[in-house]
């Protein structure tokens, strides 16, 4: 019987030592040693200055805190830590302290397969590896966040799709930044003078319940459908600018009940939600584009809250236009997701779950109908 080799933990003493920048290494109550430890699925123990860290990934934590303890000059928040931990997972080498365009790719995880197992990516390694390099360069984006950029392969495949076509598909999880960076660009888009307006729409769709009726007027009828993308355009360019870019009608709301007729001509369109679109809903809205317009249509197939007769029009988009010429689709999973570490587990335990039960179905099924073909 084989026996497996353990494997052998990685020391980091931080040098010069600082009391300071440990504490804001450790995070409050150590809680940047926590979230590293989970993510990683290492073990992390502190003595006095000194790190001890143990497991398949322990040489990748020790980066990460070698990393995080060279800009530790000052408080490193949570949620850095978090996006640093995103960029690991997918095989990116955090961008701690470097400018936003800086990516190279990481190391791989443990077991993991890259593109350099096969015989096109050892010709690429051959060559330099200079097109995959340019591949995870994220796109600099104009906004208020100046350190906004793809954080995984797939969100830097989507901003690129976004900019280089007309039409835009996203498609995925919830928390893969879907809805976010296309706000961010559409948010580019006015600030280049690309286009003179962003129209933000959504199917108004109660999420499995029924709210009645809603007081006060149009505006505020709609708004709770598309408090998301508020979110998202008061993030990238502040609160008053954006009041007074709806004011100006600049930025308006249309929902998508109402679009039928229009034409839109250089305009950012964004439909968010579409998973929860008819298929007429869809192809309407597909007919407005205009000249100089862009639209980035954003969906997650697996939470559609139609009814069970109606077939989504982002489902049926995907099969009737994956042929068309100019059109993007950029398809995310749980490793895209940027939010905390937990919801990319609660992804994949969902995932897993209706594979098990799609799986365990047929069986049950063709058990029974062979037991009532019994006498």
């Amino acid at each position: 019987m084989k026996t497996q080799t353990p494997t052998q933990p990685s020391y980091f003493v931080p040098e010069p030592l600082d009391n300071t920048r440990l504490a804001h290494l450790c995070g409050p109550l150590d809680e940047n040693l926590r979230q590293i430890s989970s993510a990683l699925d290492v073990t992390i123990f502190r003595r006095g200055e000194k790190f001890i860290v143990s497991g398949a990934n322990a040489e990748r934590a020790t980066e990460l805190l070698e990393r995080f303890y060279a800009v530790a000059d000052k408080v490193v928040p949570i949620e850095e830590v978090q996006l640093a931990l995103v960029e690991q997972r997918a095989g990116l080498k955090p961008a701690i302290g470097e400018p936003a365009g800086a990516r190279k790719p990481a190391a791989p995880e443990a077991g993991a397969k890259t593109a350099a197992d096969g015989d096109a990516g050892a010709d690429d390694d051959a060559a330099g590896g200079t097109e995959d390099d340019e591949e995870l360069v994220s796109p600099m984006l104009k906004t208020r966040r100046s350190d906004l950029r793809g954080r995984t392969p797939h969100q830097i495949q989507y901003l690129k799709a976004v900019l280089e076509h007309d039409i835009s598909f996203g498609v995925g999880p919830a928390g893969t930044g879907k809805t976010y960076l296309a706000v961010a660009c559409a948010v580019d888009a006015l600030e280049r003078d690309a286009v003179k307006r962003i129209i933000l729409t959504r199917p108004a769709v109660e999420a499995g319940e029924r709210l009645g009726f809603l007081p006060g007027d149009f505006a505020q009828k709609v708004d709770p459908y598309l408090r998301p993308l508020y979110d998202a355009l008061y993030d990238l360019l502040g609160f008053d600018r954006t009041q007074k870019l709806f004011e100006k009608q600049v930025i308006e709301i249309a929902p998508l009940a109402f679009m039928r007729g229009r034409t839109l001509n250089h305009a950012f369109v964004i439909l968010d939600e579409a998973q929860n679109t008819t298929a007429e809903q869809m192809k309407m809205l597909l007919t407005r584009i205009g000249f100089g317009s862009k639209a980035v249509i954003t969906g997650d197939v697996t939470q559609v809250d139609l009814h069970k007769t109606q077939r989504s029009g982002l489902v049926d988009a995907l099969h009737v236009l994956k042929d068309v010429r100019g059109i993007s689709f950029t398809h995310f999973s749980s490793a895209d997701v940027v939010r905390h570490p937990m919801v990319a587990r609660i992804v994949d335990a969902y995932e897993k779950a209706a594979a098990i039960q799609e799986i365990g179905a047929l069986p049950t099924t063709s058990v029974n109908r062979n037991a009532r073909k019994k006498p």
